[in-house]
């Protein structure tokens, strides 16, 4: 045999055994660990993310009861405060229940080569262990339970405010319901979970909520009539009856029923012809002699009609209308400013026989007079008037008497200015005194016509004495005149006066020499 072939022939047999060798090795490895994976968790396996690679079952568990020694059980409210219990603080403890090992043999260990390396994360039934008494004792001393710190859920619900009726939305609180928690908490702990977070469903709930049907229904009710806004044009003032004037008309009963209060609404209206209806209030005049005198009584005057005006804005707020307009009258006047009077009007001073017309603030006519016979009680009517018509010709007719007349313009009842021929020119002066008329104001017959002339129905008629006087005439108690004089009424006010002064006098104990009046009204000695 050459020297080549023995040679080649050595080394396929070191090749061989080598081959053998590493075979046996690799075999040996193979087997080793095939045998220890029958007893060990491969490598990269953990337990619910406890790492186990490598461990033995009875290892394991007490990788696994460390790791329960150290359980700590995070809760968080609704609130965002953290509440926590202690696995120590209720016994919390792992029982093996041989899952382990069975895991182990689960594995199948001779299959190691292709599973070694990769992680494996295992699940397995776990026999948790704790005390309930303790677990009951540390739910009920977590401090989301106490008393003075949980409040209570509040329903939804419509109330009044300073912007009128609100809907104001539930309020979820913070109460919860202790035996649904400690449910969830136990369920926590039996599961082994670490954290979780308080569930709506944990916690008392409102009975009503905003979406409520019947709330929703009187909200839509309520805004029916609070979409409303009236706003009253009353010259310089203006009265705005919006949603917080309305809201105080209308009632919610507790079962969420409205109810529009008409009388309410009336009132409302009372209020607004009180402060604005000018009929027969004192006014302040400036006269054409420069001094100020005060006039009330008469007719002339803004008046509401408080009837129809209650009736429209009931309408209009039903309807929900938004508009600006005056109220509805029964009577007007020339302006709705404070001088309701105007620039325009016929000033008549009885006590300087003498009148004046104005037409825009500029003197049109100005004339002596004669009015009625003071000294028979036939004084003329005070008071501020309005021209009522115009009549020419004109026959004036009294109980006793019956004149014609060119010219009539009566302004109080059936008082008023014309033209008197039989006077023959005699006017002014103190004549009324004595020689007046029966209530009328007698005029020059060319001033009569000319006044005719000049003034308007309507026109507002200032008269008033510089003086005092009782006026008793009937006429100037039909045209409420300011000086009328019910003497009948002043006898009576001076008669409860007078049994009102002799009661008191008789009510009032008799303080003899050395006594005294005490506070609770009794006579006591002079200490």
């Amino acid at each position: 045999m050459s020297r080549r072939k023995k040679k080649a022939r050595v080394l396929r047999r070191s090749f061989l055994l080598a081959l053998g060798i590493l075979i046996v090795v690799m075999l040996g490895v193979y087997l080793g660990f095939g045998i220890y994976f029958q007893s060990h968790f491969f490598f990269h396996t953990s337990i619910e993310d406890v790492p186990v690679g490598g461990l033995t079952a009875e290892e394991t568990v007490e990788e696994l009861r460390s790791q329960i020694k150290d359980y700590l059980l995070v809760m968080h409210d609704r609130d965002g405060n953290k509440h926590q219990i202690l696995g120590a603080d209720i016994g919390y403890d792992y029982e093996p229940l041989g899952e382990e090992e069975k895991l182990i043999k689960a594995q199948k260990a001779f299959l190691w080569p292709g599973k070694v390396a990769k992680d494996k994360s295992l699940e397995m039934d776990k026999s948790i262990t704790y005390d309930e008494g303790l677990l009951k004792k540390a739910v009920s001393a977590l401090g989301c339970l106490k008393e003075g710190q949980m409040k209570k859920p509040v329903d939804a619900s419509i109330q009044m405010t300073e912007e009128g009726y609100e809907l104001v939305p539930e309020e979820r609180g913070s109460y919860l319901i202790e035996e649904k928690l400690y449910a969830r908490i136990k369920a926590a702990v039996e599961s082994g979970e670490s954290e979780f977070t308080f569930t709506d469903d944990l916690y008392e709930k409102p009975a009503v909520t905003a979406q409520d049907e019947a709330l929703s229904q009187c909200m839509e009710k309520i805004q029916s009539y609070l979409g409303a806004e009236i706003t009253y044009d009353m010259g310089e003032d203006k009265e705005v009856v919006g949603k917080s004037v309305i809201s105080s008309w209308i009632t919610v009963d507790e079962a969420y029923n409205v109810t529009f209060d008409e009388e309410k609404a009336a009132a409302f209206v009372q209020g607004l012809a009180s402060k604005y209806n000018t009929y027969g209030d004192e006014r302040e005049f400036l006269t054409a002699k420069g001094d100020t005198v005060t006039i009330g009584g008469g007719d002339y005057g803004w008046v509401i009609d408080k009837e129809a005006e209650r009736a429209q804005l009931i309408q209009e707020v039903m309807n929900g209308e938004v508009k600006t307009r005056e109220p509805v009258y029964s009577q007007t006047a020339v302006s709705r400013n404070k001088n309701d009077i105007g620039n325009t009007y016929i000033e008549v001073d009885y006590t300087n026989q003498h009148l004046w017309y104005f037409e825009e603030g500029a003197l049109k006519l100005d004339s002596d007079f004669v009015s009625g016979n003071i000294s028979r009680g036939n004084g003329s009517p005070d008071g501020v008037f309005k021209v009522v018509y115009k009549k020419s010709p004109a026959v004036l007719k009294g109980e006793d008497y019956e004149s014609d007349v060119e010219y009539f313009i009566p302004f109080a009842y059936n008082v008023g200015f014309h033209d008197a021929s039989w006077r023959h020119g005699r006017f002014g002066g103190t004549i009324y005194k004595t020689s007046g008329s029966h209530g009328c104001v007698n005029m020059p017959e060319d001033k009569a016509a000319k006044l005719y002339e000049l003034v308007a129905v309507d026109t507002p008629v200032i008269a008033y004495y510089r003086e005092e006087v009782k006026l008793t005439a009937e006429n100037t108690k039909i045209s409420n005149a300011y000086s009328y004089y019910d003497a009948e009424k002043e006898k009576a006010k001076e008669e409860a006066e007078r049994k009102a002064r002799e009661e008191a006098a008789a009510n009032t104990p008799q303080v003899g020499e050395g006594q005294r009046i005490a506070e609770d009204g009794s006579v006591e000695p002079i200490p």
